[in-house]
């Protein structure tokens, strides 16, 4: 169940990217695909989103969303070299229609985190044609669905501010 801020988020985001004729697509790991649900909760969705693409495992981060091995090898899949990735791949999976996206990876527990990469840590990629920026999160001492909370409010509020530069 999405939260009242992330319904909120969600409206925004569709209102603008409505407004601007920009399709959307998202590349979720640790979310399981609830900021797609969260966009498509929203009555005209289907008139700005493209898809969302849910990669849970490695391999399916380098089959659907084109993640190279050597980034996960080298990065883990919890890194800002993957969220990259998965952004760009997501627009890559949608040939073009899609011209912003977003992308989560992370450790939202409540096992799994090391000192290095403690649970609550998320890396977002937002991805348009032109460019791809990346922020961390760390969202400590959440439970699981505190964690994949924060970071559907989160990625909906990178993809309104991406919204607004375009």
């Amino acid at each position: 169940m999405a939260t009242t801020k992330a319904i909120r988020l969600a409206e925004k985001v569709i209102a603008s990217a409505s407004a601007r004729g920009i399709h959307l697509a998202t590349a979720e790991s640790c979310t399981g695909g609830l900021i797609a649900g969260c966009l498509t909760d929203i009555a005209g969705s289907s008139a700005v989103v493209e898809g969302g693409i849910m990669t849970y495992s490695n391999e399916a981060k380098q089959m659907l969303l084109g993640v190279s091995p050597a980034t996960l090898c080298a990065h883990g899949a919890v890194s800002a070299q993957t969220a990259r990735e998965m952004a760009a791949g997501a627009l890559t999976a949608f040939q073009g229609r899609a011209r912003l996206s977003v992308s989560v990876t992370g450790v939202a527990g409540p096992g799994g985190g090391t000192d290095e990469k403690p649970v609550g840590l998320v890396w977002f990629g937002v991805a348009a044609p032109d460019r791809v920026t990346v922020e961390k999160r760390i969202f400590p001492k959440g439970s699981r669905h505190f964690v994949r909370e924060r970071t559907v409010e989160t990625a909906l509020d990178l993809l309104l501010q991406a919204l607004a530069r375009i």
